[in-house]
């Protein structure tokens, strides 16, 4: 079992992270210049209708609009002039469309007096469905789902993302126009790139059509016949009806790490960082993660225990099963457990720091050295939940799943690894 004193540090450390992203307080040192004219707010992601509470809170000024957000997400925000919408993740629904139509129709007919601010993060590609002419829901679902299983990493599926949809790859900033744009954006994508953030719908980037095309035929990606033949150009940032907007990224992964590893080293723990923005195969990256613990409990490199190692990013599962449970932290997690099997002094937190990890109610789970054989005494082959793409039901077995609830908030995985001195 897990030490639950590990597992209140630990635990301390994720809510240090998610504090560091408060939309209120990110957002403050980043409120536009005030117009003449209207100021509409339109937003997508998991942590949309925070933002868009926290925004009303601060703007002393009149103010409308209309933010989406996941189902159950938006519960707890009171908005009084910003109407909060709700739809499906990870693959979109009817109600994203409503959702979409709702931001289109919220910013038309502005003039240059006028201001719209974006509140733009993680999950929002999801909640944004806006097939192109000839394209229905259902292949955007079908495309969603693709790009899902194919192990591709958040910027390649963006790229692809954007070049079938009406919205996204700045796409609704244009619609605006001639109103000024200002996107505050709260990073989840490895880098910080604000275009890639939700596929970037106020934001666009230099991907090309050909360079779409070209990534899809390298990474071998299936897609539907039918979304290919509909691939269209998204326009480039050198358009002149994006000139005067402003793009600014208030919270990210590498913020939230700097303050987990505050959090630790005020409790007495030496803290290292070693990326905000690790991608590649979830159980394969947590095998390097295990490797390097396994070193410093060995060799005293190239840390010194006691420490607890921090990593951010996005990862990505290849789905080589249907109807597995779980996600990308689960299936690190997963592939960290098996590879520290029996190894003492470790103990470690995979999670999402938006609170939800794939397809069940959890963040993430805990481990340690004697996690996968827990999983095995309850009669879960861990080697075999990860062919199956079970990492939830090999968690929920062993008893150490973590279920924060929703938080508000996304800036992407966090991992927290504590090994003590022997």
């Amino acid at each position: 079992m897990i030490d639950p004193a590990k597992q209140a540090f630990l635990t301390h450390l994720f809510e240090a992270a998610v504090t560091a992203a408060d939309a209120k307080a990110a957002l403050a040192p980043h409120l536009p210049t005030r117009p003449k004219g209207r100021t509409v707010v339109v937003g997508a992601g998991k942590g949309a209708a925070q933002l868009a509470a926290a925004f009303e809170a601060l703007w002393d000024a009149p103010v409308e609009g209309v933010v989406v957000t996941r189902y159950g997400y938006g519960y707890a925000c009171a908005t009084q002039h910003i109407r909060v919408m709700e739809a499906a993740h990870p693959v979109p629904d009817a109600a994203g469309m409503q959702a979409t139509q709702a931001m289109f129709d919220a910013v038309a007919g502005l003039g240059p007096d006028d201001l719209v601010v974006a509140l733009v993060c993680g999950g929002g590609s999801a909640l944004l469905p806006s097939p192109p002419e000839g394209l229905t829901l259902a292949d955007e679902q079908a495309l969603n789902e693709a790009l899902l299983a194919s192990g591709a990493p958040i910027g390649v599926m963006n790229a692809i993302r954007k070049h079938a949809s009406g919205i996204k790859g700045g796409r609704l900033a244009a619609a605006a126009y001639p109103a000024k744009v200002v996107s505050l954006v709260v990073s989840d994508v490895p880098g910080d790139d604000p275009a890639q953030v939700a596929s970037g719908p106020t934001v666009p980037d230099a991907v090309t059509l050909e360079d779409a095309k070209a990534l899809i035929a390298a990474r071998g990606i299936e897609l539907p016949a039918q979304v290919v033949a509909r691939l269209q150009s998204a326009p480039m940032p050198d358009d002149p009806i994006f000139a005067g907007h402003e793009v600014r990224v208030i919270a990210s992964a590498r913020l939230s790490l700097e303050a987990a590893a505050r959090a630790a080293e005020a409790a007495g723990v030496p803290a290292v960082i070693l990326s905000d923005a690790i991608e590649g195969e979830a159980d394969v990256i947590g095998q390097m993660h295990a490797a390097i613990a396994r070193e410093v409990v060995a060799q005293g490199r190239p840390f010194k225990a006691p420490v607890v190692i921090l990593s951010g990013g996005e990862t990505t599962v290849t789905l080589r099963h249907k109807g597995g449970r779980g996600g990308r932290n689960t299936a690190f997690l997963l592939g960290f457990a098996q590879a520290i099997d029996g190894v003492a002094g470790i103990t470690a937190l995979a999670a999402d720091t938006d609170g939800i990890d794939g397809s069940e109610d959890n963040a993430g789970a805990f481990a340690n050295g004697e996690t996968a054989a827990q999983m095995r005494a309850a009669g879960v082959d861990p080697a075999d939940a990860q062919r199956r793409n079970d990492a939830w039901g090999a968690f929920d077995a062993a008893g150490s799943i973590f279920k924060p609830g929703p938080t508000g908030t996304n800036v992407n995985d966090f991992r927290a690894i504590l090994i003590e001195d022997a």
